[in-house]
């Protein structure tokens, strides 16, 4: 089973929330990352089982991001995370390779029901 996690996003409360969730259902948060181009080094630092990756963020955004990370590992696993009414965004970051899509607000079942699907 896959435990270790790279949370990205740009706020801190919300990567804070993310690891909560994860950390008490048996999870190792790697690392965090509040921008795309940090999310990339410490995919390449911690190389995690599964990032969660937030799309808005500053310096390079979730979706350059996970490009990035898949060219480098075209087996990586990210479930993309982000605010309602950004569709164009969700199909993009689909084509991109993301394994999933958790939409914000999020409940704690869907980020561990999006974890368990990615990891099989």
């Amino acid at each position: 089973m896959a435990k270790n996690i790279l949370v990205c996003d740009d706020a801190a409360f919300m990567r804070m929330m993310i690891k909560d969730i994860l950390t008490k259902n048996g999870y190792v948060v790697v690392g965090e990352a509040e921008n795309g181009a940090k999310a990339v080094e410490k995919y390449n630092e911690t190389k995690p089982d599964i990032v969660l990756m937030d799309i808005t963020m500053p310096e390079m955004d979730g979706i350059q991001a996970l490009k990035k990370i898949k060219e480098g590992d075209p087996g990586a696993m990210v479930i993309m995370c982000s605010a309602m009414g950004q569709q164009a965004m969700v199909i993009e970051s689909i084509q991109s390779g993301a394994k999933d899509f958790i939409v914000k607000p999020f409940q704690a079942d869907r980020v561990l029901e999006a974890v368990k699907k990615v990891v099989g």
